[in-house]
């Protein structure tokens, strides 16, 4: 038997074509399929004519996190996240931390899976002392028709719900995913389609850009951007304030930036770690643009782990790595002047 026919749960978005082949619509690659064969997310087969979403309900990972870990500051602080992964990606980065999940095929790796299906999420988040669940460790667009599934069943039960994604998906994908989702963290790994082309093998930047924006904007998402800084990649100045100045213009300057430090790794174990001084430039860099919320990841201790109010400076919540401490917040705003943070802290209604 075949993964494809063991796992017959039919893709939302695709093609059919008069050659058999089909074209998925879920992210920008919009792969053609031959029969029998994957796409290059290596979860979406050809069945006789047919999108078979080969990921539906299989597990790889579920963890009770942080939410900070995801990391998102500005949501639900202090509170954790029943975080799901499973197998494939649609990008091809030469970093990916998570390449063991993410590069895998279904056809070789899918027997190691577990079966976890979306009506049951509801009782493992609360059993597991969680309030949300995040799609995360692998690309979730990949993973849309369970996580759609997913989601509602966690909205019915009043918990939160989190993409944590690369944004590389079509707009109506999003349209279907993103009236279920509350949050929205996405990884902005450069400005050029050049930098794209080189870390993560695609071609387009903009469908990126555009579903952030869309997610916030048309969407309600609370959203939150991150970019690993990587030495001779994406470090330098017009790169990071072309990113701070679009947080800024087309998000809002309240809306937090993680700049995080990159460590050697797969294809890029050549280049050293990122210097603290280049993560404090890029932290600058934010400020500059007009950013209120620019955090320093990956370097523990650090304080720009740390929100400080724009309004009365004061620290409102401290930090240390994925720990919370004092917490000076009351409905997102500062305890002290009554400054807006940005602080998502409820499920939006669906």
């Amino acid at each position: 038997m075949t993964a494809g026919e063991s796992a017959m749960h039919e893709g939302l978005l695709y093609d059919k074509r008069p050659d058999g082949k089909i074209r998925c619509r879920v992210c920008p690659r919009l792969c053609v399929i031959a029969e029998g064969r994957l796409g290059i997310c290596k979860s979406r087969q050809n069945l006789q004519g047919r999108c078979i979403a080969l990921n539906y309900g299989k597990v790889c990972s579920v963890v009770a996190d942080p939410i900070e870990k995801k990391p998102l500051f500005h949501f639900h602080p202090g509170s954790r996240v029943l975080s799901l992964g499973t197998l494939g990606c649609n990008m091809r980065c030469i970093h990916c931390q998570n390449w063991q999940i993410a590069h895998a095929d279904f056809f070789e790796d899918g027997d190691e899976l577990r079966d976890l299906p979306p009506e049951k999420l509801p009782y493992i988040t609360g059993n597991s002392d969680c309030q949300g669940v995040a799609w995360t460790y692998n690309e979730p667009t990949i993973w849309l028709e369970y996580a759609l599934d997913g989601a509602r069943a966690c909205h019915d039960h009043n918990l939160y719900t989190v993409f944590v994604t690369n944004g590389y998906i079509t707009a109506e994908a999003l349209d279907i995913i993103a009236p279920h989702l509350d949050a929205y963290r996405v990884d902005i790994k450069g400005f050029r389609p050049e930098t794209y082309k080189f870390l993560a093998r695609i071609k387009e930047v903009e469908p990126i850009f555009a579903a952030a924006e869309a997610a916030m904007h048309r969407y309600g998402c609370h959203v939150e951007i991150v970019t690993n800084i990587i030495p001779t990649v994406n470090d330098d100045e017009e790169t990071l304030r072309n990113i701070a100045a679009w947080i800024a213009g087309k998000l809002g300057p309240k809306t937090p930036w993680h700049v995080t430090r990159f460590h050697p790794y797969l294809e890029l174990s050549h280049l050293p770690s990122t210097p603290i001084e280049t993560l404090e430039r890029a932290l600058a860099i934010g400020h500059e643009e007009g950013l209120k919320f620019v955090y320093v990841g990956n370097v523990p201790g650090h304080q720009a782990e740390n929100t400080t109010c724009p309004g009365c400076r004061r620290v409102v919540i401290h930090r240390d790595g994925y720990r919370v401490g004092s917490k000076d917040v009351k409905d997102g705003h500062c305890a002290f002047c009554g400054e807006d943070l940005n602080i998502a802290q409820a499920p939006k209604a669906c």
